[in-house]
Order: C-alpha cells, then sequence, then structure tokens
C-alpha cells in the first residue's frame, strides 16, 4: 500500500533512505537545512537530500526554525499519513510529531537505548563496541526514547572507521525503512530501562591522543574521528592528524617514539602496546603515509611527543 509520507532529512546518510521511500511511496514533500556556505568558496550549496529531492522533482522546504506557525500550518495542510525522519538536524516539537496520521518515524543509527544523541556511529567506534544497527522509532518528545518498530544488526569490524561505518549503515537505513514501510504490522518494543548511553556531539578538544592509554583504546578513538574531526598528536610543536594506525605488541614508555615497524611505518609507545602509524596529515598538507612520514624525518627514534 502506497502511503503519502513527508521525508525529513538532510545529509548523505539519508540520502539511500530518501532513494528508498520514494521508490515505493509518495512524497509529498522534502524537509531538509537550509543551504550552507561550503567549499573555499564558501557557495551556498543545498543538502545532499535537497539535491536528490530536487533530481527527483520533489517539493523541497528548508525553514531555519520550527517555531512559526506558519511553517506549522504549512506542514499540516501537506496533510502526510507519515513523516520518516533522518538526521534532519532539528528536533520536532511536539506540535509538529502530533500531525501525521501515523506519527513520525526516525531511522537511528544505534541499537537504542545505547548512544541516544548526535553521534552514535562516532561514540560506538570509540567505546570498542563489537556491534551497531539501525533501529527504526517511533518518535516521541524526549531524545531517542521512542519504541522501536524494527532493527537490523550490524557488526563493526576491526577495520572501520567513522566514514566507512556511516556509509554501510546507510545503505542499512534504507533496507531497514523500506521493510517497516512493506510490513503489514509492526510491534511497537519499548526500549529497555537499562543500557542507556549518550552519544554526545563529537568535541574537538577530546580528539587529542592520550598515549598513557592502550594502544587498543586509542586505535578505536582514532577509527571513530576519522576522517573529521581527526585524532591527533602534537610533535615539535606541529599538530599531525593520524587517520589510520594499527595496535601492535611493543612496550616502551608512553608518547616515545619507538623504532620504525618491519615495513617503516612509525611507532609510537602507549600506555599498553605501541601504535604503529599508517596514515597521517600535517595541517594544510596531503595524507602521507607513516613510512614517508618517518622517512622525511617527522619523526625520530627516542623522540618524545609533546604534552
Amino acid at each position: 500500500m502506497r502511503r503519502k509520507i513527508i521525508f525529513m532529512g538532510t545529509p548523505e546518510f539519508a540520502v539511500p533512505a530518501f532513494e528508498a521511500v520514494r521508490a515505493a511511496h509518495d512524497v509529498a514533500a522534502v524537509y531538509t537545512r537550509p543551504p550552507a556556505k561550503q567549499g573555499r568558496g564558501m557557495q551556498l550549496t543545498p543538502s545532499p537530500v535537497h539535491q536528490a529531492a530536487a533530481a527527483a522533482g520533489i517539493e523541497v522546504f528548508t525553514p531555519s526554525t520550527l517555531k512559526d506557525e506558519n511553517e506549522l500550518e504549512r506542514f499540516k495542510q501537506l496533510k502526510p499519513e507519515l513523516a520518516v525522519v533522518v538526521a534532519y538536524g532539528m528536533i520536532l516539537p511536539q506540535s509538529w510529531l502530533d500531525v501525521p496520521q501515523l506519527g513520525c518515524w526516525n531511522i537511528h543509527a544505534s541499537l537504542l537505548p545505547r548512544w541516544r544523541g548526535a553521534a552514535p556511529i562516532q561514540r560506538a567506534i570509540m567505546a570498542g563496541d563489537g556491534e551497531t544497527g539501525i533501529a527504526i522509532m517511533q518518535m516521541e518528545a524526549g531524545l531517542d526514547t521512542g519504541p522501536v518498530l524494527l532493527e537490523k544488526r550490524l557488526p563493526i569490524e576491526a577495520s572501520d572507521n567513522a566514514a566507512g561505518l556511516t556509509d554501510k549503515l546507510a545503505r542499512l537505513g534504507g533496507i531497514a525503512i523500506g521493510e517497516a514501510l512493506a510490513a503489514d504490522e509492526l510491534t511497537p518494543q519499548a526500549q529497555a530501562d537499562s543500557g542507556i548511553t549518550y552519544a554526545e556531539k563529537i568535541d574537538k578538544r577530546e580528539a587529542r591522543l592520550d598515549f598513557t592509554r592502550s594502544a587498543d583504546a586509542l586505535d578505536a578513538h582514532i577509527r571513530g574521528l576519522s576522517p573529521f574531526p581527526g585524532a591527533w598528536f602534537s610533535v615539535d610543536g606541529k599538530r599531525v592528524k593520524v587517520l589510520a594506525a594499527k595496535p601492535i605488541a611493543r612496550d616502551g614508555t608512553p608518547g616515545m617514539v619507538g623504532d620504525n615497524a618491519s615495513d617503516g611505518h612509525a611507532v609510537i609507545f602507549c600506555g599498553s602496546g605501541a601504535l604503529e602509524l599508517l596514515q597521517v596529515q600535517l595541517a594544510g598538507k596531503s595524507a602521507i603515509s607513516g613510512a614517508d612520514f618517518m622517512r622525511g624525518r617527522g619523526l625520530k627514534a627516542g623522540q618524545k611527543l609533546d604534552l
């Protein structure tokens, strides 16, 4: 059965879900964040969802606030049966949640109630979780507190970084919302009262690497912040962003550079184990391998990193 749906989303992550919804249902309109300045020229650029909707000939609305009564009235005039919300970027007031006949469904990138909030993908990797997934949630006023209608699980691989896992979950989100919309009946499952964690927005101040931590913990931290904002350390006053690393079984003084690995990559000792730097980037420069960084004398054995 085809439904009249309003889609609300902004980043690239939401595009597979948008395409899945419009393939099987009537998308009455798309809501997305207003165009933002991007690139070297700082030109106003429509969001990825905006661009996808425009290409499909679907009307797009970009309100800067949802507190305007005129915006709410326009939303009501669309008479949606359902709103599908994916990383929209604005909190829907209860007055908006009440408009669609079937309410609003959110596509959330975690296995709720773990990692409610803004950065579930990054936080899951940084915490060393072995699994994540997609939850189709019936939205209510609380932050990601609504009952779960459908869940799809996904293992977190040791090689996954934030960018790669985001791509996987975006595709899974499209599959999940397609299944949820096609289901004859969905039974809402209340979220558990235990195991609740909050995925706070990533603060750039937490990106600095603390080499008193274990190599495994730092590897997860690096992958969770790669490529943006990027975990980093400082040496001789220069900030070095670490885009990829590998924990290895070597011991030494935390924060000291060890003899390079067999393949030439730089090695830094941690609280336990060591990190082999596979890919790094200096400010304003292109990414290079850890071996090239070592050969270029960016680091040398016995050197201590800046505290």
